[in-house]
Protein backbone atom coordinates (compact mmCIF):
# COMPACT_ATOMS: atom_id res chain seq x y z
CA UNK A 1 0.00 0.00 0.00
CA UNK A 2 1.61 3.34 -1.42
CA UNK A 3 1.62 6.65 1.28
CA UNK A 4 0.41 9.89 0.22
CA UNK A 5 2.65 12.61 -1.35
CA UNK A 6 4.47 14.27 0.83
CA UNK A 7 3.77 18.47 -0.23
CA UNK A 8 5.29 19.21 -3.48
CA UNK A 9 8.59 21.55 -3.37
CA UNK A 10 8.23 24.38 -4.85
CA UNK A 11 9.43 24.87 -8.73
CA UNK A 12 12.17 26.97 -10.14
CA UNK A 13 9.35 29.60 -11.11
CA UNK A 14 7.63 29.68 -7.81
CA UNK A 15 11.01 29.98 -6.12
CA UNK A 16 11.80 33.50 -8.23
CA UNK A 17 10.55 35.42 -5.82
CA UNK A 18 13.06 34.50 -3.21
CA UNK A 19 15.92 37.13 -5.21
CA UNK A 20 13.42 39.87 -4.37
CA UNK A 21 13.65 39.04 -0.75
CA UNK A 22 17.06 38.50 -0.73
CA UNK A 23 17.98 42.14 -1.86
CA UNK A 24 15.35 43.77 0.24
CA UNK A 25 16.90 42.31 3.46
CA UNK A 26 20.79 43.10 2.62
CA UNK A 27 19.91 46.24 0.72
CA UNK A 28 18.00 47.79 3.94
CA UNK A 29 20.83 46.19 6.75
CA UNK A 30 23.75 46.88 4.70
CA UNK A 31 23.93 50.65 5.61
CA UNK A 32 23.70 50.06 9.12
CA UNK A 33 26.95 50.03 10.32
CA UNK A 34 27.16 46.96 12.95
CA UNK A 35 30.82 45.67 14.67
CA UNK A 36 29.87 43.22 17.04
CA UNK A 37 27.63 44.17 20.42
CA UNK A 38 27.40 47.49 18.78
CA UNK A 39 24.17 49.55 18.12
CA UNK A 40 23.81 49.16 14.68
CA UNK A 41 24.21 45.09 15.15
CA UNK A 42 21.08 45.07 17.61
CA UNK A 43 19.25 47.22 15.16
CA UNK A 44 20.06 44.90 12.50
CA UNK A 45 18.58 42.17 14.87
CA UNK A 46 15.31 43.84 15.46
CA UNK A 47 14.61 44.45 12.13
CA UNK A 48 14.87 40.86 11.60
CA UNK A 49 12.55 40.30 14.43
CA UNK A 50 10.47 42.66 12.90
CA UNK A 51 11.07 41.18 9.66
CA UNK A 52 10.57 37.29 10.57
CA UNK A 53 7.71 37.77 12.66
CA UNK A 54 5.77 39.05 10.46
CA UNK A 55 5.85 35.53 8.27
CA UNK A 56 3.12 33.85 8.99
CA UNK A 57 3.87 30.31 11.33
CA UNK A 58 7.14 31.89 12.82
CA UNK A 59 7.76 32.64 16.12
CA UNK A 60 11.07 34.99 16.77
CA UNK A 61 12.56 35.71 19.87
CA UNK A 62 15.56 37.85 20.59
CA UNK A 63 18.02 37.03 22.90
CA UNK A 64 21.18 39.35 24.96
CA UNK A 65 24.23 37.36 25.13
CA UNK A 66 27.40 37.89 26.76
CA UNK A 67 30.63 38.84 24.61
CA UNK A 68 34.08 40.19 25.33
CA UNK A 69 34.20 42.21 22.37
CA UNK A 70 36.54 41.98 18.96
CA UNK A 71 39.71 40.18 18.36
CA UNK A 72 42.30 42.86 17.18
CA UNK A 73 42.79 44.93 20.51
CA UNK A 74 44.12 41.41 22.20
CA UNK A 75 45.87 39.82 19.27
CA UNK A 76 47.78 43.22 19.09
CA UNK A 77 48.11 42.97 22.96
CA UNK A 78 49.58 39.92 22.12
CA UNK A 79 51.56 40.78 19.50
CA UNK A 80 53.64 43.32 21.68
CA UNK A 81 54.19 40.82 23.98
CA UNK A 82 55.94 38.57 21.36
CA UNK A 83 57.93 41.51 20.55
CA UNK A 84 59.11 42.20 23.98
CA UNK A 85 59.51 38.74 24.58
CA UNK A 86 62.01 38.73 21.24
CA UNK A 87 63.88 41.87 22.87
CA UNK A 88 64.54 40.31 26.29
CA UNK A 89 66.38 37.27 24.42
CA UNK A 90 68.08 39.47 22.55
CA UNK A 91 69.31 41.15 25.44
CA UNK A 92 70.78 38.32 27.24
CA UNK A 93 67.32 37.68 29.19
CA UNK A 94 67.33 34.03 27.72
CA UNK A 95 64.77 32.58 30.25
CA UNK A 96 62.51 35.50 30.35
CA UNK A 97 62.48 35.80 26.54
CA UNK A 98 61.47 32.18 25.84
CA UNK A 99 58.67 31.98 28.68
CA UNK A 100 56.82 34.91 27.55
CA UNK A 101 57.38 33.90 24.17
CA UNK A 102 55.70 30.87 25.37
CA UNK A 103 52.78 32.81 26.98
CA UNK A 104 52.11 34.73 23.78
CA UNK A 105 52.01 31.82 21.50
CA UNK A 106 49.61 29.72 23.56
CA UNK A 107 47.71 33.36 24.20
CA UNK A 108 47.38 33.49 19.89
CA UNK A 109 46.22 29.81 19.56
CA UNK A 110 43.68 30.60 22.51
CA UNK A 111 42.59 33.74 20.58
CA UNK A 112 42.70 32.19 16.91
CA UNK A 113 41.73 28.57 17.41
CA UNK A 114 38.22 29.27 19.42
CA UNK A 115 39.51 28.36 23.32
CA UNK A 116 38.45 29.23 26.27
CA UNK A 117 39.54 33.38 25.86
CA UNK A 118 41.10 33.07 29.07
CA UNK A 119 43.36 36.49 28.55
CA UNK A 120 40.20 38.36 26.71
CA UNK A 121 38.04 37.66 29.56
CA UNK A 122 40.36 38.65 31.75
CA UNK A 123 41.32 41.98 30.61
CA UNK A 124 38.48 43.05 28.51
CA UNK A 125 34.79 44.58 29.47
CA UNK A 126 31.74 42.39 29.45
CA UNK A 127 29.33 43.40 26.58
CA UNK A 128 26.28 42.80 25.05
CA UNK A 129 25.24 40.90 21.40
CA UNK A 130 21.65 39.87 20.27
CA UNK A 131 20.76 36.43 18.48
CA UNK A 132 17.90 36.06 16.79
CA UNK A 133 16.01 32.70 16.90
CA UNK A 134 13.09 31.97 14.39
CA UNK A 135 11.25 28.70 15.01
CA UNK A 136 9.30 27.33 12.20
CA UNK A 137 8.60 24.29 10.09
CA UNK A 138 7.28 21.44 12.28
CA UNK A 139 6.97 22.09 16.13
CA UNK A 140 6.27 18.79 17.16
CA UNK A 141 8.42 17.13 14.61
CA UNK A 142 11.26 14.70 16.11
CA UNK A 143 13.92 16.04 13.70
CA UNK A 144 15.18 19.26 14.12
CA UNK A 145 17.55 21.44 11.39
CA UNK A 146 19.78 24.36 12.28
CA UNK A 147 20.03 26.90 10.04
CA UNK A 148 22.45 29.65 11.36
CA UNK A 149 24.05 32.59 10.06
CA UNK A 150 25.65 36.10 11.62
CA UNK A 151 24.20 39.60 11.42
CA UNK A 152 27.11 41.47 12.35
CA UNK A 153 30.01 42.77 10.10
CA UNK A 154 33.70 42.60 10.10
CA UNK A 155 36.80 45.54 10.00
CA UNK A 156 38.70 45.69 7.00
CA UNK A 157 42.54 45.74 6.54
CA UNK A 158 45.40 45.61 4.37
CA UNK A 159 46.06 41.61 5.47
CA UNK A 160 42.43 40.96 3.76
CA UNK A 161 44.01 42.10 0.22
CA UNK A 162 43.75 39.42 -2.34
CA UNK A 163 45.92 40.41 -4.48
CA UNK A 164 48.54 37.79 -3.58
CA UNK A 165 46.30 34.99 -4.00
CA UNK A 166 45.09 36.48 -7.21
CA UNK A 167 48.08 36.63 -8.74
CA UNK A 168 48.95 33.24 -7.58
CA UNK A 169 45.69 31.63 -9.23
CA UNK A 170 46.51 33.60 -12.71
CA UNK A 171 50.37 32.37 -12.95
CA UNK A 172 50.25 29.15 -11.10
CA UNK A 173 46.46 28.28 -10.69
CA UNK A 174 47.15 24.81 -9.80
CA UNK A 175 48.54 25.22 -6.66
CA UNK A 176 45.82 26.53 -5.03
CA UNK A 177 43.23 23.91 -6.58
CA UNK A 178 45.66 21.36 -5.40
CA UNK A 179 45.90 22.56 -1.24
CA UNK A 180 42.04 23.65 -1.92
CA UNK A 181 43.01 25.96 1.11
CA UNK A 182 43.50 29.69 1.81
CA UNK A 183 46.66 31.11 3.18
CA UNK A 184 46.87 30.42 7.09
CA UNK A 185 46.77 34.04 8.00
CA UNK A 186 47.16 33.27 11.41
CA UNK A 187 50.52 31.14 11.20
CA UNK A 188 52.16 34.54 10.86
CA UNK A 189 50.93 35.82 14.19
CA UNK A 190 52.34 33.00 15.89
CA UNK A 191 55.58 32.75 13.49
CA UNK A 192 57.35 35.30 15.55
CA UNK A 193 56.82 34.09 18.90
CA UNK A 194 57.60 30.45 17.52
CA UNK A 195 61.51 32.03 16.56
CA UNK A 196 61.99 33.52 19.82
CA UNK A 197 61.29 29.95 21.69
CA UNK A 198 63.36 28.29 19.24
CA UNK A 199 65.96 30.12 19.16
CA UNK A 200 66.14 30.74 22.99
CA UNK A 201 67.03 26.64 22.63
CA UNK A 202 69.88 27.71 20.54
CA UNK A 203 73.11 27.55 22.78
CA UNK A 204 74.40 31.40 23.42
CA UNK A 205 75.95 32.64 19.75
CA UNK A 206 74.60 33.69 16.13
CA UNK A 207 71.76 30.66 16.05
CA UNK A 208 70.26 32.08 19.74
CA UNK A 209 70.49 35.95 18.29
CA UNK A 210 68.91 35.21 14.64
CA UNK A 211 65.90 33.47 16.73
CA UNK A 212 65.29 36.39 18.33
CA UNK A 213 65.85 38.56 15.42
CA UNK A 214 63.52 36.27 13.59
CA UNK A 215 60.47 36.86 16.46
CA UNK A 216 61.29 40.44 16.34
CA UNK A 217 60.91 41.49 12.87
CA UNK A 218 58.04 38.73 12.36
CA UNK A 219 56.12 39.84 15.93
CA UNK A 220 56.45 43.44 14.34
CA UNK A 221 55.01 42.72 11.01
CA UNK A 222 51.80 40.42 12.84
CA UNK A 223 51.09 42.96 15.20
CA UNK A 224 51.08 45.81 12.31
CA UNK A 225 48.91 43.62 10.59
CA UNK A 226 46.07 43.27 13.09
CA UNK A 227 46.74 46.64 15.05
CA UNK A 228 45.60 47.70 11.15
CA UNK A 229 42.24 45.68 11.09
CA UNK A 230 41.63 47.45 14.36
CA UNK A 231 42.13 51.06 13.53
CA UNK A 232 40.11 50.18 10.53
CA UNK A 233 36.36 50.42 9.20
CA UNK A 234 33.63 48.59 9.57
CA UNK A 235 32.70 47.21 5.74
CA UNK A 236 29.22 47.17 5.11
CA UNK A 237 29.31 42.73 4.83
CA UNK A 238 26.49 42.22 1.96
CA UNK A 239 28.25 38.65 1.36
CA UNK A 240 29.66 38.08 5.03
CA UNK A 241 27.05 37.91 6.11
CA UNK A 242 24.16 39.37 4.76
CA UNK A 243 23.76 36.91 2.34
CA UNK A 244 23.05 34.20 4.97
CA UNK A 245 21.08 36.51 6.54
CA UNK A 246 19.02 36.87 3.81
CA UNK A 247 18.52 33.73 2.98
CA UNK A 248 17.11 33.07 6.94
CA UNK A 249 14.28 35.14 5.48
CA UNK A 250 14.10 33.52 1.98
CA UNK A 251 14.21 30.06 3.99
CA UNK A 252 11.18 31.24 6.42
CA UNK A 253 9.02 32.75 3.36
CA UNK A 254 9.48 28.76 1.67
CA UNK A 255 8.53 27.21 4.53
CA UNK A 256 5.25 29.62 4.53
CA UNK A 257 4.70 28.79 1.55
CA UNK A 258 5.39 25.20 1.27
CA UNK A 259 5.62 23.60 4.55
CA UNK A 260 7.78 20.39 5.31
CA UNK A 261 5.66 18.26 8.22
CA UNK A 262 8.23 16.34 10.16
CA UNK A 263 10.98 18.85 10.76
CA UNK A 264 11.36 21.70 12.92
CA UNK A 265 13.53 24.55 11.57
CA UNK A 266 15.32 26.52 13.92
CA UNK A 267 16.52 30.04 11.80
CA UNK A 268 19.24 31.53 14.02
CA UNK A 269 20.74 34.73 13.07
CA UNK A 270 24.28 35.23 15.50
CA UNK A 271 25.57 38.24 16.61
CA UNK A 272 29.26 39.02 17.31
CA UNK A 273 30.49 36.18 14.95
CA UNK A 274 33.59 38.15 14.38
CA UNK A 275 34.53 38.04 17.79
CA UNK A 276 35.54 35.14 16.87
CA UNK A 277 32.32 33.13 17.64
CA UNK A 278 30.64 34.60 21.10
CA UNK A 279 26.94 34.98 19.52
CA UNK A 280 26.94 30.80 18.32
CA UNK A 281 28.86 29.82 21.81
CA UNK A 282 25.91 32.05 23.76
CA UNK A 283 23.34 29.72 21.76
CA UNK A 284 24.65 26.51 22.36
CA UNK A 285 24.86 27.04 25.54
CA UNK A 286 21.17 28.22 26.08
CA UNK A 287 19.58 25.54 23.63
CA UNK A 288 21.56 22.61 23.94
CA UNK A 289 19.15 21.32 26.56
CA UNK A 290 15.93 21.42 23.44
CA UNK A 291 18.82 20.31 20.52
CA UNK A 292 19.71 16.48 20.72
CA UNK A 293 22.74 15.93 18.61
CA UNK A 294 21.07 12.63 17.80
CA UNK A 295 18.01 14.31 15.99
CA UNK A 296 19.33 18.06 15.43
CA UNK A 297 21.17 18.99 12.36
CA UNK A 298 22.91 22.61 11.86
CA UNK A 299 24.13 24.02 8.19
CA UNK A 300 25.83 27.59 8.35
CA UNK A 301 25.48 29.60 5.57
CA UNK A 302 28.33 31.94 5.55
CA UNK A 303 29.73 34.27 2.75
CA UNK A 304 27.12 32.58 0.10
CA UNK A 305 27.49 35.36 -2.78
CA UNK A 306 30.42 34.61 -4.60
CA UNK A 307 29.95 33.42 -7.74
CA UNK A 308 30.53 29.52 -6.57
CA UNK A 309 28.99 27.57 -4.24
CA UNK A 310 31.23 25.45 -2.02
CA UNK A 311 30.89 23.06 0.85
CA UNK A 312 33.33 22.93 3.39
CA UNK A 313 34.84 19.94 4.69
CA UNK A 314 36.99 21.75 7.94
CA UNK A 315 38.47 24.54 8.91
CA UNK A 316 41.56 25.48 11.48
CA UNK A 317 43.40 28.87 11.83
CA UNK A 318 45.50 26.80 13.48
CA UNK A 319 45.06 23.08 13.53
CA UNK A 320 42.36 21.76 10.62
CA UNK A 321 39.54 20.10 12.20
CA UNK A 322 36.56 18.31 10.32
CA UNK A 323 33.72 18.88 10.74
CA UNK A 324 31.06 16.36 12.65
CA UNK A 325 28.48 14.35 10.41
CA UNK A 326 30.40 13.56 7.50
CA UNK A 327 26.87 11.89 6.22
CA UNK A 328 25.00 15.30 6.18
CA UNK A 329 27.65 16.91 4.18
CA UNK A 330 27.31 14.21 1.65
CA UNK A 331 23.21 14.43 1.68
CA UNK A 332 24.32 18.24 0.29
CA UNK A 333 26.07 17.07 -2.43
CA UNK A 334 23.46 14.51 -3.52
CA UNK A 335 20.84 17.12 -3.27
CA UNK A 336 22.83 19.71 -4.99
CA UNK A 337 23.27 17.46 -7.80
CA UNK A 338 20.12 16.48 -7.94
CA UNK A 339 18.77 20.28 -8.29
CA UNK A 340 21.42 20.84 -11.12
CA UNK A 341 22.99 22.97 -8.38
CA UNK A 342 27.05 23.55 -8.85
CA UNK A 343 28.68 22.70 -4.96
CA UNK A 344 32.05 22.34 -5.23
CA UNK A 345 33.74 20.13 -2.38
CA UNK A 346 37.12 18.99 -0.83
CA UNK A 347 37.86 23.10 0.24
CA UNK A 348 39.20 23.76 4.00
CA UNK A 349 39.11 27.06 5.56
CA UNK A 350 41.54 28.79 7.25
CA UNK A 351 39.21 31.44 8.68
CA UNK A 352 37.37 30.18 12.13
CA UNK A 353 33.15 30.48 11.37
CA UNK A 354 30.14 29.46 13.69
CA UNK A 355 30.07 26.05 12.53
CA UNK A 356 33.52 25.21 14.65
CA UNK A 357 31.28 25.17 17.68
CA UNK A 358 28.13 23.09 17.06
CA UNK A 359 30.51 20.42 15.06
CA UNK A 360 32.74 20.30 18.48
CA UNK A 361 29.07 20.00 20.45
CA UNK A 362 28.86 16.66 18.11
CA UNK A 363 25.97 18.17 16.01
CA UNK A 364 26.32 16.75 12.34
CA UNK A 365 27.25 20.30 10.34
CA UNK A 366 27.03 20.96 6.93
CA UNK A 367 29.10 24.59 6.08
CA UNK A 368 27.72 26.86 2.85
CA UNK A 369 30.08 29.10 1.69
CA UNK A 370 31.12 30.84 -1.44
CA UNK A 371 33.95 31.70 -3.62
CA UNK A 372 35.46 33.35 -6.18
CA UNK A 373 37.96 31.68 -9.16
CA UNK A 374 41.42 32.46 -6.65
CA UNK A 375 39.34 30.50 -4.10
CA UNK A 376 38.55 33.34 -1.93
CA UNK A 377 35.45 34.56 -0.65
CA UNK A 378 33.83 37.40 -3.26
CA UNK A 379 35.19 40.90 -1.57
CA UNK A 380 35.94 39.50 2.35
CA UNK A 381 36.20 41.70 4.82
CA UNK A 382 37.18 44.96 2.11
CA UNK A 383 35.24 47.90 1.87
CA UNK A 384 33.76 46.68 -1.81
CA UNK A 385 31.75 44.00 -0.07
CA UNK A 386 28.58 45.67 -0.62
CA UNK A 387 25.06 45.09 -2.15
CA UNK A 388 26.05 45.80 -5.65
CA UNK A 389 29.31 43.17 -5.70
CA UNK A 390 26.49 40.33 -4.28
CA UNK A 391 26.45 37.42 -6.49
CA UNK A 392 22.53 36.61 -5.61
CA UNK A 393 21.69 33.79 -7.93
CA UNK A 394 24.45 31.82 -5.82
CA UNK A 395 22.61 33.14 -2.59
CA UNK A 396 18.84 31.96 -4.26
CA UNK A 397 21.01 28.35 -5.03
CA UNK A 398 22.22 28.10 -1.49
CA UNK A 399 18.60 28.98 -0.15
CA UNK A 400 17.02 26.36 -2.58
CA UNK A 401 19.47 23.49 -1.20
CA UNK A 402 18.61 23.80 1.91
CA UNK A 403 15.17 23.63 1.80
CA UNK A 404 15.20 20.89 -0.49
CA UNK A 405 17.68 18.70 2.41
CA UNK A 406 15.04 20.23 5.03
CA UNK A 407 12.77 18.06 2.77
CA UNK A 408 14.72 14.97 2.68
CA UNK A 409 15.28 15.09 6.64
CA UNK A 410 11.16 15.11 7.16
CA UNK A 411 11.71 12.04 4.79
CA UNK A 412 10.10 13.63 1.46
CA UNK A 413 10.35 12.28 -1.94
CA UNK A 414 12.47 14.21 -3.96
Amino acid sequence: MSSAPGPAAPDRAATSAIETTLREVVETLAPLERPPCSPGERAAAEWLRERLGAVAGVEVQLEDEPSWGTFPPTATGLGLAGVLAALFSLRGRRLAGALLAAATFAGIVDEAHNGPRVLRRLVRRRRTTANLIARAGDPGAASTLVVIAHHDAPQTGMIFDQTLQRTLHERVPHVLERFKTPLPQWWLGLAGPLATMLGALCPPGRLRRLGALKGLVLGLLGTMLVADVWRSETVQGANDNLSGVASLVALAELLRDHPIPGVRVLLVSCGAEETLQDGIRAFIASHRHELDPATARFVNLDTVGSPHLVLLEAEGPVRMEEYAGPWLRDLFAARADALGIPLRRGYRARASTDSVIPSRAGYPIATLVSMTDWLAPANYHLPSDIPANLDYATVADATRLVYEVARSLAGLPE
